[in-house]
């Protein structure tokens, strides 16, 4: 499912009026009427209430006119309320807001903070809010007057119901300019915006449902946009069944590196993790010392002990051991619980230099990078860096907080440099590609707020590559199934309290729906005598 930024959104209207011949007023009608059957659906007890329509003077002002009209025919008692002088509404915006006198909808003109607090009784008495105050267009602080009208929304007891975009967040990012309104529900237009899938942009939005205002699909193929979110039918279309020829060897064999004194849980994970997703081998590299601990921890996945210093972590006359080793495997999964020692360090980017088959690095394999990341564009191999916020700022030498500001733009921009797939864990993992593509996750909640969920999503996307899915499939999918397992254990076990080793025992359930949903579809197909 696509999603657009405000800019492509912007094009797809513009050229859909100028280049495809529809008027303006059209799309805004549509919008409209979508954004009234929406709001009718989820509120069937409508007729009789007191809609408030909180208007701006732009577009999305128009956009709120024509559902003024719409539920006043639905049996609502409307009123507007402009946020503006009159004379500064124009356009399709002005020709709709002259027909609510033809249908006796009042329309209160309220353009400073001065009048508004004259109407105080008026507006604390509205059941329900139409929020249409700024669109999708902002770029800057939501100050003085509309912030404070925000904030008498947001303190309401009313339910709030946004068009387009909860006004005062940015479609792009998903972050509120300064503020914005909390909506309960919102209808946008045409696509999806960025921001309404990037946290805290989901928790402003709502309910969310996308109206389509009729923008022709030659306009749409000719913006492509390079966002998209994960469905659950995407992902299945990329998932591959099992052939029932296929056997252990067929299936790939994985190398794990990982795992230092005090971090075996991390290896036995990661390990763990790429056998339930059904990669056929699986050898783990540890320290010599750790071998007795992990074999009674992982008996399904086997284990080459390495030399290591005396810290027991892993030293580097190990590495003709593992570059031998590597001959013939399918994939390396390098860097949970693997520590960062000078020694450690050195090995890594020697690993790293010479593995010759698709990584997968995360954890303190993404630290030691922060130190040379330039080495990723010298290596011809697929890579994939698996970090969360904190690891991504060490990476870009920034903070937590600057990632987070914009998590599209940064993932898009890394992956682009460095020629790698990154996987940008959070709410709403942010996935993307060497091409620019970006994908958004929307499986997943905070009961994976604990340790060792990442070493489970690192084993996941590396069993994956290791059964022969490409670097985008298996980032794909395995991110999608890790946040379905999470969410099915919270209607079992609730939010708080599950363990990253639960989501590992849930992946084959997972992936079980996946092949139903093939088998559907492939039933669902007529056919032809």
């Amino acid at each position: 499912m696509y999603l657009v930024t405000a800019d492509e959104m912007r094009k797809m209207d513009q050229d859909t009026i100028e280049n495809f011949g529809l008027p303006g007023r059209l799309l805004m009608e549509n919008a409209g009427r979508g954004a009234t059957r929406m709001l009718i659906e989820m509120l069937p007890d409508l007729k009789g209430k007191k809609v408030g329509i909180a208007a701006g003077s732009g577009n999305n002002g128009g956009d709120g006119f024509v559902i003024a009209r719409c539920i006043k025919e639905y049996g609502a008692h409307v009123t507007v309320f402009l946020l503006s002088e009159m004379k500064k509404i124009h356009g399709d915006a002005k020709a709709n807001i002259s027909l609510l006198s033809l249908l006796d909808i009042p329309v209160h003109v309220i353009p400073d903070k001065e009048i508004f607090e004259k109407h105080q009784l008026l507006l604390s008495q509205q059941e329900i809010w139409v929020d249409a105050i700024l669109g999708t267009g902002l770029r800057s602080e939501v100050k003085g007057f509309f912030r404070h009208v925000i904030q008498f929304i947001n303190n309401s007891q009313a339910f709030v119901f946004s068009v387009d975009i909860p006004s005062g967040l940015d479609s792009d990012t998903g972050q509120p300019r300064g503020i914005s309104i909390k909506a309960n529900a919102t209808a946008t237009f045409g696509f999806a915006k960025t921001g309404h899938m990037l946290y805290p942009g989901t928790d402003y939005t709502g309910e969310l449902c996308v109206v389509d205002i009729g923008i022709p699909t030659p306009i749409v193929n000719a913006i492509h946009p390079k966002q998209q979110l994960l469905t659950s039918e995407f992902v299945s279309d990329e998932y591959q069944p099992r052939i029932s020829q296929a056997h252990k060897g067929s299936t790939g064999h994985l190398f794990v590196i990982a795992g230092s004194p005090g971090k075996t849980g991390a290896a036995a994970l990661t390990s763990l993790s790429a056998m339930r997703t059904g990669a056929g081998l699986v050898t783990l590299g540890i320290p010599a010392g750790l071998n007795s601990v992990l074999e009674s921890q992982v008996r399904e996945v086997m284990t080459l002990p390495l030399s290591e210093t005396e810290d027991g972590l892993l030293h580097e006359s190990s590495e003709q051991t593992i570059l031998s080793f590597l001959k013939n495997k399918k994939c390396l999964a390098i860097g949970p619980g693997l520590g960062t020692a000078l020694g450690t360090r050195a090995l890594f980017f020697k690993i790293l230099q010479n593995a010759g088959i698709p990584v997968v690095i995360d954890a303190d394999g993404i630290t030691m990078l922060a130190e040379n990341r330039k080495i990723l564009s010298s290596l011809h191999v697929p890579v994939i860096l698996t970090p969360h916020p904190g690891e991504m700022a060490r990476l870009m030498n920034t903070t937590p907080g600057e990632i987070q500001k914009d998590r599209i733009a940064v993932a898009r921009a890394f992956a682009l440099e460095y020629n790698v797939h990154l996987v940008l864990k959070g709410a709403g993992t942010v996935i993307a590609h060497p091409d620019g593509t970006v994908y958004i996750n929307p499986t997943g909640n905070p009961g994976m707020a604990s340790g060792g969920m990442g070493d489970v999503l690192t084993g996941m996307i590396a069993g994956l590559l290791t059964q022969g899915y490409s670097p985008e499939a298996a980032t794909h999918l395995g991110v999608w199934l890790h946040g379905s397992a999470a969410d099915s254990l919270t209607q079992k076990k609730g939010v708080v309290g599950f363990l990253a080793s639960d989501v590992m025992e849930e992946i084959p359930t997972q992936i079980s729906l996946l092949d139903r949903s093939r088998l559907k579809k492939r039933l669902s197909v007529p056919f032809l005598l």
